[in-house]
Parts: structure tokens; sequence; C-alpha cells
């Protein structure tokens, strides 16, 4: 026959189970996190990998990644001039540690044109191609979709509200020329 152990307090005399005994007066944790500032990034960090996942689909199915994207976007909205590599980089919504890469995988695509101006050899200078403008004008109503997918639910005011917040919070650790400050 097994052995049941029970636990029990004296409390003034009399006997309680161990579950109804006097709470300890050590504070316990109730929250999963251990800062609020530890909460925040967290819940940002959740937010982008569920809004991420959406746009990863549409990506694919256009053989483009985030970053690729973001780059024809940058192109197009400076089109018809091109734009140096590196205020290309600066410009990016993430940092790109071989953007030459990536502008190697656009341009062997045809959706991008390099070139170096013969007055500064050094400098390579990157401009959108017809096909990569076009590529982007495919992409234009699946990505609306999906943005609407991703936060329509809020409401104009809710999301002036976050882009105001998100600004707040990045504030300090942006390039102070950057373009996010604008």
């Amino acid at each position: 026959m097994p052995l049941i152990v029970v636990w029990t307090t004296i409390v003034a005399g009399n006997i309680v189970p161990r579950t109804m005994a006097k709470k300890s007066t050590t504070p316990r944790r109730t929250t999963r996190f251990d800062s609020l500032e530890q909460e925040v990034f967290l819940s940002l960090w959740r937010t982008y990998d569920r809004l991420r996942i959406q746009e990863d689909e549409l990506f694919g199915r256009f053989e483009l990644t985030p970053q690729q994207y973001n780059v024809l976007r940058l192109l197009k909205a400076n089109h018809p001039d091109p734009v140096p590599t590196l205020t290309l980089a600066s410009r990016l919504v993430s940092r790109a540690p071989d953007i030459t890469r990536m502008l190697d995988k656009l341009e062997e695509r045809g959706l991008i044109a390099r070139d170096r101006p013969k007055e500064n050899r050094r400098m390579v200078r990157v401009g959108i191609s017809d096909a990569g403008i076009k590529l982007l004008d495919d992409i234009a109503e699946p990505l609306a979709e999906c943005h609407s997918r991703q936060l329509g639910h809020m409401s104009a005011a809710d999301l002036r509200q976050l882009v105001t917040l998100l600004r707040m919070a990045r504030g300090p650790h942006e390039d102070s020329d950057g373009h996010w400050n604008q």
C-alpha cells in the first residue's frame, strides 16, 4: 500500500492544511518579464514575427526578399535618377551588411542597373530598370492587401499613434542625420 504524506501547519493551536496556510511575505513574481522594457521589446519582436510571416509568403511568390523589395522601392522613388550605393544602404529599413551581394542578385535578374561615374570611379550608382518597375507594379496590389491583413484591423488614429510611439522608441538609436528621422 502506498504511503501518503500530508503536510500541515499549526497556527494558533489549529491544524491547517498546507494549501490553506498563510502565504509567504516574500514577493512572488506575477509577470513573465524582468521589466516593462523587456515586455515591450519582446512584444515588438513577436509582432514583427507575426506580421513578417505574411510578407515573406508574398515576396516568396515573386522570388524576392523583403530587403530586395525595399531596395527596389527606394530606387523607384528616386527614378529616373540613380542612387549611390552607400546612400541606398543608409535608407534601408534594416541594415544590409552585404548590400553588394544583394545588388548582384537584383542585377542578375535585370531589375537594377549599376554604373560608375567617370569623375569618381570609386562610387557605384544604382538605378531601377523597367523590369524592376514592372515587378513593383505587379506586387503593388497584393502588397496592399497584405498590409491590410496585417494592420487593417486598427483605426487610422491608432496607426498614427503607433508610428509616433515607434519613432520615439527608436529615436535615440538613429543617426542624427539619418533618413528615418525625417
